[in-house]
């Protein structure tokens, strides 16, 4: 799986570079753009608070754009998932599935990395898609 070519990129803000800096977003964008020799979209600057004041939910409405919506309970290694921290607010986090329920995902003040995904953040997710066949 492409994504796990990514553990151990550091976390880099708004990067999107295998081993040189990655944040959630940018590994979503890079393991794209590895399986289809494309760029998604490019998403422009923005903070690292961007969705926390509210708005239009930028990240859901990419991945309808360019991933295929399943249920949470079809997803399955290779999968994305996103991941809201509030009710009501938009998508602020994205990973990709791994083996036995772990998250592939860039951790801030670390590195790109596979954890376990524990019940708190279970019940924070917004949406699973698959990238397209």
């Amino acid at each position: 799986m492409e994504a796990r070519t990514w553990l151990g990129t550091p976390y880099r803000h708004q990067g999107c570079r295998k081993q040189v800096g990655s944040d959630c977003l940018g590994l979503l964008r890079g393991v794209f753009r590895e399986l289809y020799g494309i760029e998604p979209e490019d998403p422009g600057s923005y903070g690292r608070s961007w969705a926390l004041r509210g708005g239009p939910d930028r990240l859901m409405a990419a991945a309808g754009r360019h991933l295929l919506p399943l249920a949470m309970a079809e997803a399955g290694p290779g999968d994305v998932v996103l991941f809201r921290w509030r009710a009501q607010s938009p998508a602020t986090h994205c990973a990709i599935l791994d083996e036995d329920g772990r998250l592939i995902h860039a951790y801030e003040g670390a590195a790109v990395v596979s954890s376990p995904m524990p019940n708190a953040w279970r019940r924070r997710i917004a949406g699973a898609f698959r990238f397209p066949e």
